[in-house]
């Protein structure tokens, strides 16, 4: 089993959680990447050699990059979501239905 995830009991059944959490080292080190990342293009783009005009545009276009990107995790996250919450209704579908035809459970006239 992966760090960070539990296993829930329900009925005999085990699942994983929904959301599988992130460590706050992790989550520090891709805030420090991105800003270091956008800083250092900032940075980049602020001494180039070239008029101001060009230097606008290199920075609306990073800026555009960046908020394709934010859209774009954000796009791919809620479809994995998606796919999990759907996954787990199948799941409890299963096992309603294996729990209603126990083949060992004795039945009284």
């Amino acid at each position: 089993m992966c760090a960070g995830q539990t296993r829930a009991h329900h009925g005999g059944m085990s699942t994983t959680p929904l959301r599988p959490h992130t460590t706050t080292a992790f989550y520090v080190q891709a805030a420090v990447s991105f800003g270091a990342s956008l800083g250092a293009v900032g940075f980049g783009i602020a001494y180039l050699p070239v008029g101001a005009w060009l230097r606008a545009f290199l920075a609306i276009a990073i800026l555009y990059t960046v908020t394709s990107a934010f859209t774009l995790a954000k796009v791919v996250r809620d479809r994995q979501e998606e796919t999990a919450v759907v996954s787990r209704v199948d799941q409890a579908r299963l096992d309603k239905l294996l729990s209603e035809q126990d083949l060992l459970r004795l039945e009284t006239p």
